[in-house]
């Protein structure tokens, strides 16, 4: 969910220097055993994250306070279920199961919902707002050292559903309205944070193929990209947080 103001970390869609597997298409790539299962992992947690985030849209616009609200949020779950089938269909398309890659993921994806249940309208605009967001900018940084074709899909499915500008317009003026409850979200939100970074570690301390190409274990794989680079990008995702932080009108 990128906006001018949510600018993500790493916007590598054509790498100026591609080397190893992020030189190559999904054909060539595809040869390495390690690099197809980090690839499987790797859409099966975006598969279930879209479609996780398309039943919380959902159900967040129970708590919009207008129709044109309710109508907003509504088109947003339509789009991230949208992301969900191309995803679903990638994986099918590569002779995998959607179902099989995705349920690993299931379980700390629910969890992560669940312990971030918003209580009310404004925290669930910026847990899409902080929370989404920290997730495309991790993936975002995962996309840069993948295959051309899969990359392309990764950035495509993270594509902005409006939720970004509609989220940071709709808290600036209830704070304007009431600048209480700003205090309030900023701790809402720094809670967010860690919580997301902490799904995000899980992800890649969890499965090995994924785990393994992020810090160049394989031949090929995310060529230059070891573990102070992987600390280096925890970093850079915090700093644009700080950055959406700011564009809510909050501190960070």
């Amino acid at each position: 969910m990128s906006t001018v103001e949510n600018a993500s970390p790493a916007d590598d869609s054509n790498p100026a220097e591609a080397v190893g597997i992020a030189a190559q298409d999904w054909a060539t790539a595809s040869a390495s055993p390690q690099y197809r299962a980090a690839v499987e992992d790797l859409l099966g947690a975006l598969a279930y994250g879209e479609l996780a985030a398309f039943e919380r849209l959902a159900e967040d616009a129970k708590l919009a306070p207008t129709l044109d609200d309710k109508a907003e949020l509504a088109k947003m779950a339509s789009a991230e279920f949208h992301h969900f089938e191309r995803l679903r269909d990638r994986l099918s398309a590569i002779d995998v199961e959607p179902t099989a890659a995705m349920e690993p993921f299931a379980k700390g994806v629910d969890d992560f919902h669940r312990q971030t249940a918003p209580s009310d309208w404004l925290e669930g605009l910026v847990k899409a707002y902080v929370g989404d967001s920290i997730a495309s900018d991790f993936y975002r940084e995962v996309a840069s050292h993948l295959d051309t074709d899969t990359r392309a899909l990764v950035l495509g499915v993270l594509d902005d559903t409006g939720h970004g500008n509609f989220a940071v317009e709709k808290v600036r003026a209830a704070i304007e309205a009431d600048p209480r409850c700003g205090g309030r979200l900023a701790l809402w939100a720094r809670r967010l944070m860690g919580e997301a970074l902490s799904q995000a570690q899980r992800v890649v301390a969890e499965r090995d193929a994924l785990s393994t190409m992020l810090v160049g274990g394989v031949d090929g794989m995310a060529a230059g990209f070891d573990l102070a680079a992987v600390g280096e990008m925890f970093t850079r995702i915090t700093k644009a947080h700080t950055k959406r932080m700011a564009a809510l009108g909050l501190a960070a």
